[in-house]
């Protein structure tokens, strides 16, 4: 592009938008947010609306269903002491993800005040409880298939959509939980090396946090949804 093109290529940008153009063209904050943060913002709006329209689809067949639904209380409860317990598993499984929220709530601000050691331990013990979380959800899975006989096309206590919903639901947050454990790992690696000290910048300890939060704060609908109602 020749030097006349490119003045008149900038003549014809509104006064109100050079700024803008510029910032954006030179790679800087542009909206005061680390791309980063951004980026998972973006990320997480985007997964809101998979996990919405999956537990929208839900509620639609479960409203509209002609076959009675399953009762939650007697599929998920757990044979302890010679007595079923209603949820148990579950309660289990939510009490440590909720409390993997809070480690990391610690991890970021531990961050921002450059304690290495610190942040990296709490990093790591909330993968470690993502990582407990998927445990459960394995033996709840395998209890459910061979035991309880409840497969994606059909069950014995009711309604056949029921396999189908529960299996890609919670599979594809179990997903997700699994993803963040790893992420969470290389995190945790990179502070304990102090990588985030040499660049002076812990805002990725943050991120890391945003998309763990997301995975628990789905997780309460998914509860409240399925186990519960």
């Amino acid at each position: 592009m020749s030097n006349n093109q490119t003045v008149s290529f900038e003549h014809s940008i509104p006064d109100n938008l050079k700024g803008l153009v510029a910032d954006w063209s030179s790679d800087v904050q542009t909206f005061r947010v680390r791309w980063s943060k951004a980026m998972m913002w973006i990320f997480l709006v985007s997964d809101t609306f998979i996990f919405g329209s999956f537990l929208c689809a839900y509620m639609a067949v479960r409203l509209t269903t002609i076959e009675p639904w399953p009762p939650t209380s007697e599929v998920f409860a757990l044979h302890v002491g010679g007595a079923d317990v209603p949820l148990l598993l579950i309660a289990i499984m939510t009490f440590i993800l909720i409390s993997s929220s809070g480690t990391m709530a610690m991890a970021v601000t531990s961050g921002y005040k450059k304690e290495r050691k610190k942040t990296a331990f709490l990093i790591l013990l909330t993968a470690l409880g993502g990582l407990a979380f998927v445990g459960m959800q394995m033996f709840e899975w395998s209890k459910l298939i061979f035991e309880e006989g409840i497969r994606p096309w059909g069950n014995p206590f009711g309604a056949a959509q029921f396999g189908g919903f529960f299996f890609m639901i919670t599979g594809f947050h179990g997903l997700h939980v699994s993803i963040g454990v790893v992420y969470l790992c290389i995190v945790a690696k990179r502070v304990w090396e102090g990588r985030y000290d040499r660049l002076n910048d812990y805002q990725m300890v943050e991120v890391a946090g945003l998309y763990w939060h997301f995975v628990d704060l789905v997780w309460i609908f998914i509860f409240a949804f399925f186990y519960l109602w």
